[in-house]
């Protein structure tokens, strides 16, 4: 027989955000129950609504794996007592065991005697396996937010109301703090019956699919795919999918309509980020446009429900569309009787971080900011001013009717206003780009302009954060302070900029010293973001497929030039997993190690006394010019190459030359010729961190 198990939680609507995460949970802690008690199975399914979690489990064998082992007792001079009897430590090792005396043998361990004993374990039935660790299971699943509810210590995100358990056609008990258990479940709110006799695992969906409930997400998912996709269709348009809102629609509802809905025309002439955020921020809808990307008058919504009055629903939605949307206008209209340079000094009123000062303070550090990057990246006279003038307009929006309505719009009506209030297209793009990219996978500033400013915004936060003590702690980041900083070397990578990290966090903290008058350590916090951002640089290039070791040795160089870095990684990287390099790195280790008891890099020609530190120190030479002119290059791979022809005249060095003499001066000039050499190494990479 085809063994299956089931297992329904039910409880009051979940959260979209937490059912993925529950379900991976769920998968996850059944499948190491299964391993650890020998149960076989063939798969794990997870199904979610927003009530219920279902589990099933195909293929499970009828009862564990039987077990044979060898296990270790009492030593045998304790095991038994002068007259060869057992004592109570053999006989206690027997009962636990279930063993009789003739299973014993002696074997030694360490060189003592210890008795042994084969053990057969028989395995239990599944069942019963089942009924002592799935509350445990249960009790175990982690949400952002849980709560407690009734008398019951049981934290879960929402209250569970009933359990569903079997095993094929039989009900595994177990007590989840008395909640109701069995074989009984309810259907879809207001269209199901309120309770559903399970007769075995097989007719589980389709009962449930009779009372209104697709339990499979996919399938609700795929419904509401193609009725939107029909439903636009019909009206000569596509719909406008947006992935996470369809992954929240589909976890909200447990039967799916999709309807169509009517924007009236006067609506349309709002921006069109107007016009869609209320409808998926705030109202869940999908938007519908042309072939040119353009909105239509209409909107796609899902029911959580039947055909049954559609018309009735339509029009509720429309009335509540036209509700959001009639604000919207008002806002829109109103905000745009003043040029947005107005509402700059509102900025005063709005905090933006204690101890860091108001939005407008935050204004005038991002002006200054933009500036510095600007002059360091020598942009050209006109880009420089609209990257001033980006920079005193970028929070203007924030203090505007729209955004403190609808927040997701912040940058988005920047842009639009300021194309209403004349300002040129680079400014007003600029001014929505400072929030680029606002997550892993977003698009990223086209414009210079925009990417200037992005990164000021982002780096004057960093900074900030750091300076009054609220960085990221372990898997705490509550004000996305490593997202920003991965978004700052994207900006970076993405544009080829070459930027110093170090000069501009060492002038946005000067600007906090200087404008909000911010007393911190300097000289840790400066330490503490820089390592941070090495941190994060390190992540990219390791998901680039980068060797760890590789990267080390270019970060350690401490060059802050994160472009440049990229390029040495990817250089190094493929030229290091053809030509390898055991043998070199014994040798430049060695190199690296000495270098560090010098004193400085000045070599005095007339001290090298010996032929084979002559020889070096002419050799080098030779070696760095040609190095520095692969590295001007940006060869790094070919520079590497280079510097490695070293090796035979250092490795003849060490072999004939005592570096560790007596004479101060000769010890002294040996060392620093060492490093010399380790210095130049540096400039490509530093090889004592890669690994043979």
């Amino acid at each position: 027989m085809s063994n299956k198990y089931l297992l329904e939680i039910g409880v009051e609507e979940l959260p979209a955000r937490f059912i993925d995460d529950a379900l991976n949970q769920l998968k996850t802690k059944i499948k190491s129950v299964l391993e650890i008690k020998r149960i076989k199975y063939e798969n794990i399914e997870t199904y979610a609504t927003p009530r219920r979690l279902v589990m099933v489990v195909n293929e499970l064998s009828e009862k564990q794996l039987t077990l044979e082992e060898t296990v270790k007792g009492p030593s045998k001079k304790i095991a038994y007592d002068d007259e060869g009897n057992p004592t109570k430590a053999l006989e206690g090792f027997m009962r636990g065991h279930n063993i009789k005396i003739e299973q014993i043998f002696i074997d030694k361990y360490n060189g003592e005697e210890y008795i042994y004993a084969n053990v057969i374990k028989q395995g239990e039935e599944t069942s019963t396996v089942l009924s002592e660790n799935m509350a445990d299971i249960i009790k175990s699943i982690v949400f952002p937010k849980s709560m407690k509810w009734g008398e019951k210590d049981l934290r879960f995100a929402r209250p569970i109301r009933w359990i569903v358990s079997m095993l094929n056609e039989k009900v595994v008990s177990f007590d989840l703090e008395g909640i109701k258990l069995g074989n009984i479940t309810t259907g879809h709110r207001f269209l199901g019956e309120k309770e559903i006799r399970i007769d075995s695992v097989d007719d589980y969906f389709v009962k449930l699919e009779e009372n209104y409930v697709i339990v499979d997400q996919n399938k609700r998912r795929d419904i509401i795919q193609y009725g939107s996709k029909r439903l636009a269709k019909e009206k000569g348009g596509t719909v406008l999918f947006d992935e996470e809102l369809l992954k929240e629609v589909t976890y909200i509802v447990e039967y799916p309509t999709p309807i169509i809905g009517k924007i009236k025309e006067e609506y349309l002439r709002l921006p069109k980020d107007v016009i869609i955020t209320p409808m998926k921020e705030h109202l869940r809808y999908f938007p519908v446009v042309d072939d040119n990307n353009r909105l239509l008058p209409y909107f796609i919504t899902v029911r959580n429900g039947n055909k049954d009055y559609i018309e009735t629903v339509i029009r509720g939605n429309e009335k509540v569309l036209g509700a959001r949307l009639e604000d919207a206008k008002f806002f829109y209209y109103d905000d745009i009787k003043i040029p947005l340079e107005s509402y700059v000094d509102n900025l005063k009123s709005i905090v933006y971080q204690e101890g860091l000062g108001d939005i407008y303070d935050k204004t005038v550090r991002i002006q200054e900011l933009s500036k510095k990057i600007g002059d360091y990246l020598e942009v050209g006279e006109e880009t420089q001013k609209n990257i001033e003038r980006a920079a005193y307009l970028s929070k203007a929006d924030l203090v505007t009717k729209m955004v403190d309505e609808f927040t997701e719009l912040q940058g988005k009506m920047g842009m639009e206003y300021a194309k209403q209030s004349g300002e040129n297209e680079i400014v007003s793009t600029a001014i929505y780009e400072q929030y680029l990219p606002k997550f892993a996978g977003d698009n990223l500033p086209t414009t210079t302009a925009g990417s200037i400013l992005s990164i000021a915004d982002k780096i004057d936060s960093i900074v900030g954060s750091f300076a009054i003590g609220i960085q990221p702690t372990g898997s705490q980041d509550p004000y996305g302070l490593r997202r920003q900083a991965l978004g700052v070397i994207n900006i970076i990578l993405n544009k080829k900029l070459k930027l110093s990290l170090q000069d501009i966090v060492e002038y946005a903290l000067y600007i906090y010293v200087e404008k909000q008058g911010l007393v911190f350590d300097y000289k840790n916090v400066k330490m503490e973001i820089i390592e941070f951002f090495y941190g994060r640089i390190k992540n990219i290039f390791s998901d680039m497929g980068i060797r760890f070791d590789i990267i080390d040795a270019v970060v350690n160089t401490g060059i802050d030039d994160f472009y440049d870095l990229k390029i040495r990684v990817e250089k190094l990287n493929k030229y290091l997993d053809i030509n390898g390099l055991s043998e070199v790195l014994t040798t430049f280790n060695r190199v690296m190690s000495l270098a560090e008891k010098a004193s400085s890099a000045n070599v005095k020609k007339d001290l090298l006394i010996e032929e084979e530190e002559i020889e070096l120190y002419e050799t080098f030479i030779e070696v760095r010019e040609k190095v520095s002119s692969w590295i001007n290059k940006k060869e790094y791979d070919k520079a590497l190459e280079q510097f490695i022809a070293l090796k035979d005249i250092v490795d003849r060095f060490f072999d004939h030359v005592m570096v560790m003499v007596e004479d101060d001066k000769l010890r002294e000039n040996r060392l620093n010729l060492l490093r010399k050499i380790a210095e130049n190494m540096l400039m490509i990479c530093n090889l004592s961190k890669l690994v043979k």
